[in-house]
């Protein structure tokens, strides 16, 4: 019965029928989705131009994909045409790194690269126009950094209320202090998580959920999180502070599998930075706890950058992470 389907979506490819391959696996149950089939779901909507809701299938199936060319070039497909240009020049060279001189992913790699070069001369422009009507003859300094975490545009992702602020946000953390936090946990900090950290001290997310493997996933289609840890211990909401990362984890018995990164609405879950395969100086995978289900943990991303790439707003959307301080 499987294999019927498979061939009849590739029928239905070959036809450029690409919404009947949309609504065949829609039909199926979600739980029932194998890797195979949310790729088919993701290439039909990319073919559609239905390229928000082809990378929030693709990532419930990360996992399952890091060693895939195609995954990363149809993710990679997508964020190009989002002109999310620096998360698809990330998938490309991964899709090249896996499968070496394939003609169509050096193609895009090159109409990427010039893309990126293309941004900060028009933003240049931007400026200059901007400086003829304003009364401050400075001009920004144009930064042409590669993205990276460390380059989050915070006044996008970040939800700065009053009440977030006093909950989480703490002043930037010194290295002594990043030393002295590492020692007291007894792990060592992901460096993406520390130059976030060191832009945007912990906080509320406007991007707060992140969709769920379909290999890992029983109920639960996306978590959702409350706030993220910071570095220090001055706040309640913080690694070191008093409901902190030791705190939730002797208080709710949650497993010693690493530091607890994030709160969620719901006392009985969390997000963990799960250091079992990596080792305590290693780099960690990102982990979802529930206590109410027997402490049951299901793996989201492979790191914590791929984490907060992977966190969309309530209608789905990513967040723009190509802006520059």
């Amino acid at each position: 019965m499987r294999d019927d389907l498979l061939v009849q979506l590739q029928e239905w490819h070959e036809e450029d029928e690409f919404q009947e391959i949309v609504d065949a696996i829609q039909a199926i149950p979600v739980e029932e989705r194998d890797y195979e089939l949310v790729n088919h779901l993701g290439r039909a909507l990319n073919n559609l131009e239905r390229y928000d809701e082809a990378v929030e299938q693709f990532l419930t199936v990360a996992k399952e994909g890091t060693g895939d060319p195609l995954w990363h070039y149809r993710i990679g497909l997508a964020y190009y045409y989002l002109e999310q240009y620096a998360h698809a020049l990330q998938a490309f060279e991964r899709a090249d790194e896996l499968d070496p001189e394939d003609e169509d992913t050096l193609e895009f790699l090159g109409w990427i690269r010039s893309k990126m070069e293309e941004e900060p001369s028009e933003e240049l422009l931007e400026e200059s126009l901007d400086e003829s009507v304003s009364t401050d003859p400075a001009v920004p300094e144009i930064s042409t950094a590669p993205f990276s975490v460390s380059h989050l545009e915070p006044t996008g992702f970040w939800n700065d209320s009053a009440e977030a602020v006093d909950q989480y946000v703490l002043a930037p953390p010194t290295d002594g202090q990043i030393e002295s936090m590492e020692e007291q946990l007894v792990f060592k900090l992901p460096t993406s998580y520390i130059n976030m950290m060191k832009l945007h001290n912990g906080g509320v997310p406007h991007y707060r959920y992140y969709p769920v493997s379909q290999a890992e996933a029983a109920k639960k289609i996306r978590v959702e999180v409350k706030g993220i840890l910071g570095i220090g211990r001055e706040k309640a909401h913080s690694l070191g502070g008093q409901s902190g990362s030791r705190y939730i984890i002797e208080q709710g018995g949650y497993p010693e599998i690493g530091v607890v990164l994030c709160e969620c609405p719901s006392d009985s879950e969390i997000v963990m930075l799960d250091y079992r395969e990596s080792g305590n100086a290693g780099e960690p995978e990102v982990v979802h706890v529930d206590k109410k289900e027997s402490y049951k943990i299901t793996w989201l991303a492979p790191n914590f950058e791929t984490f907060i790439q992977g966190l969309v707003n309530e209608e789905n959307q990513p967040a723009n992470l190509e802006g520059s301080l």
